[in-house]
């Protein structure tokens, strides 16, 4: 490394971000690592608010060394980030999004973690400004996570500190092709190839915003492009996991994050034939990567659920996300040291869901009853909630 290299290049992918960029930028002039440590790659994607003429401002008053590119607008978020990686020459590498910014300590921190624990990703504590952020991975801070048994494998957005080396002898960029989940495919790559993960949780790095007016660099179109891109991570995972416990323990994450969102309650209100194009999305994906191994570690409704997928039983399954959302609890069934929760269809030969999709894992619940009256209750207790909610569906065709 050469004496004026910085140790981060800070790259920025901006799209219409207007005002948010403002505060964005000042967050990276106000850095604690001190503006000869770092330096902006700045990418205008074909903006019309004004955004590119006040980045090209900013460059020329700015302390922190700051390069401007302005191209025509790509439609996602990946062409102008890896305009920015080619460009950038830092150590590391931070993907900053126009809307949000940085707390002041973020780089200085980050930076640290990565050299005192020689790993090639660093994760900082995240918040969400006027809309949600994960939390679950934010308990304690640590030099080397476990990616697999522990929760940084449900935080793959882009927004974090690599190491630019990894990228760079690795070859890595985000895919293009893919109109959304491209940073989780590039984030879970780096984990997977680098050296190790590191997370900062004691201090808030980054505040992730929500738009007041709804407009974001990434747009997305419909559910097609979720089974895209649960398909390349599954793949990719798959690539770098031989079959077993590990690659399991990683497939939690696209099955959780994205197949389950797609036949939840939203189903009750897309037309059938949504569905049955979902299904037939999911088919090849659940043949090749549903497990006994995923299975085992969901929740029992939402393995019932995915089982329904995996079985191609539509009707089951929107019975049973019908019974789910209308609130009713089912019954709980103990049997040879076994416990089953009896949702509908539960030892249903008409429809053949196994029982292991109904099982409890954990410790067992308080109330339990014969298999056989469980049967005849889940009957009698799901029989008029889905006949209503059938009635609710059909009025709104």
């Amino acid at each position: 490394m050469t004496e004026n290299t910085p140790d981060v290049s800070v790259i920025i992918g901006a799209y219409d971000a207007m005002p948010y960029l403002v505060k964005c930028l000042e967050s990276v002039e106000a850095q604690t690592i001190g503006a000869d440590r770092i330096e902006i790659v700045a990418v205008d994607d074909g903006s019309t608010d004004g955004t590119g003429e006040y980045l090209e401002e900013f460059a020329a008053r700015s302390k922190v060394p700051t390069r401007v590119v302005r191209q025509a607008n790509s439609g996602g978020a990946g062409a102008p980030r890896n305009t920015g990686l080619a460009l950038a020459r830092g150590r590391f590498v931070f993907f900053l999004d126009a809307d949000d910014y940085f707390g002041e300590e973020a780089l200085e921190r980050l930076v640290a973690m990565a050299d005192k624990a020689g790993t090639d990703v660093v994760l900082g504590k995240t918040v969400g400004v006027n809309r949600n952020a994960a939390k679950s991975m934010w308990n304690r801070t640590v030099e080397r996570a476990d990616i697999h048994r522990s929760n940084v494998k449900y935080t793959l957005s882009a927004q974090k500190l690599f190491r630019r080396d990894l990228l760079v002898r690795h070859g890595m960029r985000f895919d293009e092709s893919l109109t959304t989940g491209e940073d989780a495919l590039f984030t879970l790559e780096a984990y997977l190839r680098g050296s190790g993960v590191s997370v900062v949780a004691d201090y808030t790095c980054y505040y992730l915003v929500g738009r007041e007016d709804g407009k974001h660099l990434t747009k997305t179109g419909g559910y097609v492009p979720r089974f895209d891109s649960a398909k390349a991570l599954m793949e990719l995972i798959a690539e770098h996991e031989p079959p077993g416990e590990r690659r399991d323990l990683l497939m939690m994450r696209p099955f959780t994050v994205t197949l389950l969102n797609q036949f939840g309650p939203v189903i009750l209100r897309q037309p059938r034939d949504i569905l049955l194009a979902k299904m037939k999305l999911a088919a090849p994906l659940m043949a090749a990567y549903w497990t006994p191994g995923v299975a085992d570690r969901l929740r029992t409704e939402d393995r019932l659920r995915l089982t329904c997928v995996a079985m191609d039983r539509p009707d089951a399954l929107l019975d049973i996300v019908a019974f789910l959302q209308a609130g009713e609890q089912p019954q709980r069934v103990r049997r040879r040291g076994r416990e089953y929760l009896a949702y509908p269809y539960f030892r249903d030969p008409a429809v053949g869901l196994p029982d292991t999709a109904y099982e409890v894992r954990g410790a067992p619940g308080p109330f339990t009853v014969t298999r056989r009256r469980a049967r005849r209750l889940a009957g009698l207790v799901a029989g008029p909630v889905l006949r209503r909610v059938r009635r609710m569906r059909a009025a709104g065709a």
